[in-house]
C-alpha cells in the first residue's frame, strides 16, 4: 500500500508539474517574425523543450538512477581508454588532409557568464592574452585551419538564454571572417520549487531567476531541436568536436579525428593523467561490457578515497568530445540518450528551488564503439579563475595563430600550482596589481595573500609565499626575483 501510494503521489506530482509547464510561456524575446519558427533560428522548439523537462523529471521522480556495483567496475584496456601516442599519423597529402577536415565541425559550449571572475556577459569574451578573447582565438584557430587545408569547418556556439543576446552581437565582428559561425541555445527549464515540486515561473517568478540551463548534456537535444543538426548532415559532415569555451587547449586535432573515422567511433572522450588537483574529476572506467563515466555523485561514501586516488583511477575527463552526427540523431530520436541526472539544489529570493541537469561525459555509454583517448596534459588548459590567467598571460606560453603554445625552456611538464587571494578573484583587480605578469618559467608553487601589488618585470622560481598583513599593503618592487622565499613584509624583499 506504501509503495502504491507513493507511486500515486509521484503520477500526480508529474500531472500537477505538466499541467504548469504547458501554460509556461518562454521568457526568450524573439525580435524575428513569428511566423518563423524557433527551430529554424537556433532556439529550441519549447514543445520539444517542454517534453524534455517532463521527462528528465519523470526519470528523476522514478528513482531509476542505477547505483554502480563497486566491485563489477574495471579498469578500461588500451583498447578502451587509447594512449594518444599509438594513434596513427594522419596523412600527410594536403588533399586527403582536406577530406578528413570537411567532415568536420567544431562546437564550443558557450552558456557560461564570467559572473565568478568579476565580468558581464559571456565568460568567452573575457580577455585571455594579447588583447584577443576566448572566442578569437577559436575563431582564428579555425580560420587558419581552413586557409591552411583549403577545407571548411564550421563553428556552433551553444548558447544558454544569459548569454545567448551577447553573443549574437559579438559574432557580427566576424562576419568577414573566411568560417561559417552557427549560434544556438540549449534548453531553458524551469526551476523547481522544492516545497510543492511547481515550476518557479508559475508563482511569478517570470524574470531570469525562474529558469536554468539545464547542463551540457543538453547539447544533443538542443543541436537536434535547433534544426542545425539536420543542416550539418545535408553539408555532409560526420563529427562533431565538443569542448568547453575556456579550455584554452581544445584545437582540432587532425590525429584523433583520422582515427574515429578509420575505426567508425562514434564517441570519444579525451582523457588525461590526473594529478592532485584533479581528484574530484569524472573518471572512465569499464562496467559490464560498456565504457562509462564515473563522477564523485556517484562514488558510495566507504569508497570516495579510493575514487580520488591517482593510482587506482589515474585518468579523468577533460570534457573535449567527438561526437558522430548521425549517431546523436539516432539516439536523441530514439530518446535513449538517459544519462544520470544531477539534482542541483538552489536558493532563489529565500526560496528553495531544484535544478535537474546532465552532463554530455556521461552520454558515453550509450554509443557504439565509444572510446577515451589520453592525450597529452597540453590539451587541458582551462581558464577557471584569475590565477589560470596568470599563466596563460606570463611567459610559461605564446601565442601563435591562436594557439596558445607552451614554452619549450620549462624543464617541469607540469605547470606551477598558483592560489591568488580574494583581491585578486576578480579579472580588473587582477589586472590592476600586477603592473606586468611576473616571468614563472621556473616557478612551481606561488601563493598570494592580503593587499599585495606587482611591480614590472618580477621573476618568480621555487616556490614563493607572499603574505601581506591584514591592513598592510605590500608592494613587489620593479625587477624583484624571488626564489624560494617567505615575504610577509618589506624586510623580506
Amino acid at each position: 500500500m506504501a509503495a502504491a501510494a507513493a507511486a500515486v503521489s509521484v503520477d500526480e506530482k508529474l500531472d500537477k508539474l505538466r499541467a504548469e509547464v504547458a501554460k509556461l510561456d518562454q521568457i526568450r524575446r524573439v525580435p524575428f517574425p513569428h511566423s518563423t519558427p524557433l527551430c529554424t533560428m537556433g532556439l529550441p522548439c519549447s514543445e520539444n523543450e517542454k517534453a524534455g523537462f517532463i521527462s528528465l523529471v519523470s526519470r528523476y521522480l522514478s528513482g531509476e538512477a542505477e547505483q554502480i556495483e563497486w566491485s563489477k567496475i574495471q579498469t578500461p584496456t588500451d583498447e578502451v581508454v587509447v594512449p594518444y601516442d599509438t594513434l596513427a599519423s594522419p596523412p600527410e597529402d594536403l588533399e586527403e588532409t582536406k577530406k578528413l577536415l570537411d567532415k568536420l565541425v567544431v562546437l564550443k559550449l558557450n552558456g557560461g557568464l564570467g559572473t565568478t571572475m568579476g565580468c558581464t556577459g559571456p565568460k568567452s569574451v573575457i580577455e585571455v592574452r594579447n588583447g584577443f578573447t576566448f572566442l578569437d582565438l577559436i575563431v582564428i584557430q579555425i580560420e587558419s585551419l581552413n586557409k591552411k587545408y583549403g577545407c571548411s569547418v564550421p563553428l556552433l556556439l551553444m548558447n544558454s538564454f544569459n548569454t545567448h543576446d551577447d553573443t549574437q552581437k559579438i559574432v557580427e565582428k566576424y562576419s568577414n571572417s573566411n568560417i561559417e559561425i552557427h549560434t544556438f541555445n540549449q534548453s531553458q527549464y524551469p526551476r523547481i520549487v522544492t516545497e510543492d515540486f511547481l515550476p518557479l515561473p508559475s508563482k511569478g517568478k517570470s524574470g531570469k531567476d525562474g529558469w536554468y540551463p539545464p547542463g551540457h548534456g543538453d547539447v544533443f537535444p538542443s543541436l537536434n531541436n535547433s534544426g542545425k543538426l539536420d543542416i550539418l548532415l545535408a553539408q555532409g559532415k560526420e563529427y562533431v568536436f565538443v569542448a568547453n569555451s575556456d579550455n584554452l587547449g581544445a584545437i582540432v586535432d587532425i590525429k584523433i579525428l583520422n582515427h574515429l573515422i578509420n575505426n567508425q567511433n562514434e564517441y570519444c572522450m579525451e582523457v588525461t593523467p590526473k594529478t592532485l588537483a584533479d581528484v574530484k574529476g569524472g573518471t572512465l572506467i569499464s562496467y559490464e561490457g560498456r565504457v562509462q563515466l564515473l563522477e564523485i555523485a556517484q562514488v558510495p561514501d566507504e569508497h570516495v578515497n579510493e575514487f580520488k586516488s591517482i593510482d587506482k583511477f589515474k585518468i579523468f575527463n577533460t570534457n573535449n568530445l567527438w561526437v558522430n552526427l548521425k549517431a546523436i540523431k539516432r539516439l536523441v530520436e530514439a530518446e535513449a540518450l538517459k544519462m544520470e541526472i544531477i539534482p542541483n539544489p538552489k536558493e532563489v529570493d529565500g526560496v528553495k528551488v531544484l535544478q535537474l541537469e546532465t552532463a554530455a561525459g556521461a552520454a558515453i555509454r550509450f554509443f557504439d564503439k565509444a572510446i577515451g583517448i589520453n592525450v597529452p596534459r597540453s590539451r587541458f588548459l582551462p581558464v577557471k579563475a584569475t590565477s589560470d590567467l596568470l599563466l596563460v598571460q606570463s611567459d610559461l606560453y605564446t601565442l601563435v595563430d591562436g594557439y596558445v603554445i607552451r614554452n619549450p625552456a620549462r624543464a617541469n611538464p607540469a605547470n606551477p600550482s598558483i592560489e591568488l587571494g580574494p583581491e585578486f578573484k576578480k579579472v580588473a583587480s587582477f589586472l590592476a596589481r600586477f603592473k606586468s605578469i611576473p616571468s614563472i618559467v621556473e616557478l612551481d608553487i606561488l601563493k598570494v595573500s592580503g593587499d599585495v601589488w606587482f611591480g614590472s618585470g618580477i621573476t618568480l622560481k621555487g616556490k614563493v609565499t607572499i603574505t601581506a598583513k591584514s591592513g598592510v599593503k605590500l608592494e613587489i618592487p620593479d625587477g624583484a626575483v624571488l626564489e624560494n622565499k617567505d615575504v610577509n613584509g618589506p624586510e623580506d624583499l
